[in-house]
């Protein structure tokens, strides 16, 4: 069928995929230029290999993730990139191959290790629009992308702010300094000044207000980590989310992939994610936080850390805050093991040691922070419906089921 002026064609006759040049950690420099792996971005280094714009393939590993670069960068020897456009609109072939992503994951030719085949790739038949259509398609997609990244900016602030007044009162403990040295606490009023202490003990954390305790996570709810099998790729189900798909404060849903209901009762035996609970990635990047305000949980997780403060909710935005104070992420940093790959033990994330305030001080930290922890919740709703407006507009567009007029409008509609 074609639709309009779209023409039959093959992928490489579009866009030619090379392999990914190698390079080791040991090898790479302190740098900017983003050193793109199968799973992401992984590290950085000082060299550009390839100019902007790129898109990359996993490769090798992590079969069937996509990544649209806006900047030069280092494409690794698992991936496979996108070395010739042939006067193809760079975001649109980004598209297209997060459109058939799921179609790429099953090409694995690969062992013990998921690998994909270029070769394998470039002979496939596609419907191909012209230059025109393909602007108009990547800037639909393309905005609600840029409003879904604009959105775990906007996050990224509002929990700043939370963050700058857990440092002040738990982890700096200033207005234990200013009542110490006869000062009233800076923007504080007298009740909430009360509450805390006017003197300093010693502790195996050092230096710490007086009555404050001092406890392990494992003794005060359980931690678990997520299943170590690799359920099988499901044409329909729920995502399987690994710590690549863990980021700072959301999760890259794009490269995840489903399993089936089976599968996702049988990881949830070991490792069920509950709303007010806290994920953390074990390998890899170790240390990405992630607070799950979602009312119904329909992922499952492999090699992800998981702290059940659902089981002492009172404590859950507490604990969270702590985890991601500079002096537990560097308490994780030092505890990692690994020589190729990065990782943390669970018996690492069992014995943390949680120091905990006065339960009134907690529960004021809390009440204090809600406004920014509820924006960032409806802010990530709305994400979560920007993500599914595009994942159902991404094939009809890609196919030339829908009008981009349609779509367009759509799209105004929620943007």
């Amino acid at each position: 069928m074609v639709v309009n002026n779209w023409f039959e064609t093959t992928i490489g006759e579009q866009a030619t995929l090379q392999r990914g040049i190698d390079i080791t950690r040991a090898e790479q420099r302190p740098g900017r230029v983003p050193v793109v792996s199968s799973g992401g971005i992984s590290s950085y280094h000082d060299t550009v290999q390839i100019k902007a714009p790129g898109v990359v393939l996993g490769r090798k590993g992590v079969v069937g993730s996509v990544y649209y670069i806006p900047e030069d960068y280092w494409p690794h020897d698992t991936t496979l990139w996108v070395k010739d456009f042939h006067g193809n609109h760079p975001r649109f072939i980004y598209y297209f191959f997060k459109s058939i992503a799921s179609l790429i994951a099953r090409m694995d030719v690969g062992s013990a290790n998921p690998t994909l085949n270029r070769n394998h790739v470039h002979p496939i038949k596609v419907l191909w629009p012209p230059i025109a259509e393909q602007k108009t398609i990547a800037h639909i997609l393309g905005t609600l992308d840029d409003k879904i990244e604009l959105n775990q900016q906007m996050n990224q602030t509002l929990e700043a702010i939370a963050r700058a007044l857990f440092k002040s009162w738990f982890i700096d403990f200033d207005p234990v300094r200013a009542k110490l040295d006869g000062r009233q606490p800076i923007g504080m009023d007298a009740e909430t000044a009360a509450l805390f202490p006017a003197e300093f003990e010693d502790s195996a954390l050092g230096e710490i207000p007086k009555g404050w305790k001092i406890q392990t996570s494992e003794s005060i709810f359980s931690v678990k980590d997520g299943t170590h099998d690799s359920p099988k790729v499901a044409e329909a189900g729920y995502p399987l989310v690994t710590s690549r798909h863990l980021k700072k404060g959301y999760i890259d849903f794009d490269n995840t992939y489903l399993i089936s209901e089976d599968d996702f009762h049988e990881v949830n035996k070991r490792s069920k994610v509950d709303k007010n609970d806290v994920l953390i990635t074990m390998i890899g990047t170790v240390g990405n936080l992630l607070f799950i305000d979602y009312e119904e949980v329909n992922f499952a997780i492999k090699n992800v850390g998981l702290f059940k403060t659902s089981e002492k909710p009172e404590l859950s935005e507490y604990f969270y805050f702590y985890l991601r104070s500079d002096k537990i992420e560097n308490y994780l940093k030092i505890r990692q093991a690994g020589t190729t790959q990065s990782y943390i033990t669970l018996k690492t994330l069992r014995t943390i040691p949680v120091l905990l305030p006065s339960s009134e001080l907690v529960r004021l930290f809390s009440k204090s922070v809600t406004p920014q922890l509820q924006k960032i919740t409806a802010t990530r709703e709305e994400s979560h419906l920007l993500v599914s407006i595009r994942d159902a507009l991404l094939p009809k567009l890609l196919s030339g089921e829908i009008r981009v007029q349609d779509a367009e409008t759509v799209v105004e509609a929620v943007t």
